[in-house]
């Protein structure tokens, strides 16, 4: 019997093929030269208001794609926040403390935290000459990580509901040009973006990595 256990925990630990790197389902709707260039900081315009407003497109259709795919995402059917290569997201709770949540929980948490700092005039000003809080990129920063959290676990629990809903193009295209612009404006820890490098390598987004992802538990920043 304790053989039999051993067996089952290996198999357990062992995570299924990644269905999103099939070359089948590798397609974008926006080709990635496009996306490139639609990155770069257009020469007069302020860097703050290039990072509000991708940081909003981004938020917008991560929420929305995210939407398509809920009825799918429950409480017993992913009980763990969790993304590919056996990660597990945990949720900083307002004392500070780590806490282990269901995924439509933390995600609940992260769209709300999003919601409420964009909506905040001071955070996020839209007016005209209003300046930009000096902690506005760091700000950004931790959205964008929370929002990275939620295209992995889109990858690694709901990408076959994504190709059945033939949502996966969007879905990549999504992904690269997160991943280009975050690149290109140093946005995220790239030891949390290691988690779907194995992706953006297969997009052509960046050269391949002697260090794959490995697996582990990270909290939310």
């Amino acid at each position: 019997k304790a053989r039999r256990k051993d067996k089952d925990a290996a198999a357990t630990n062992q995570e299924e093929p990644k269905m999103y790197l099939e070359s089948t389902v590798l397609e974008c709707t926006i080709p990635e030269s496009r996306l490139r260039d639609l990155v770069d900081l257009p020469e007069g315009l302020d860097y703050n208001e290039w990072l509000a407003s991708h940081t909003l497109a981004f938020f917008d259709h991560i929420n929305l794609l995210y939407g398509t795919i809920s009825e799918f995402c429950t409480m017993s059917g992913c009980p763990d926040m969790t993304g590919p290569g056996n990660r597990q997201y945990l949720w900083f709770d307002e004392k500070g403390k780590k806490c282990k949540v269901a995924a439509p929980q933390y995600i609940d948490y992260v769209m709300t935290f999003t919601q409420k700092t964009v909506n905040d005039e001071s955070l996020f000003p839209t007016k005209f000459e209003r300046d930009f809080p000096s902690s506005f990129e760091s700000l950004v920063k931790k959205i964008h990580g929370l929002l990275l959290h939620v295209l992995a676990h889109l990858y690694h629990a709901h990408f076959r509901e994504m190709v059945l809903l033939q949502l996966h193009g969007h879905l990549h295209s999504l992904f690269a040009h997160f991943t280009l612009f975050n690149a290109r404006f140093n946005l995220v820890d790239p030891k949390d973006a290691l988690v779907l490098q194995d992706l953006a390598v297969a997009l052509g987004l960046c050269p391949p990595t002697e260090n794959p992802p490995t697996s582990s538990a990270a909290a939310a920043p």
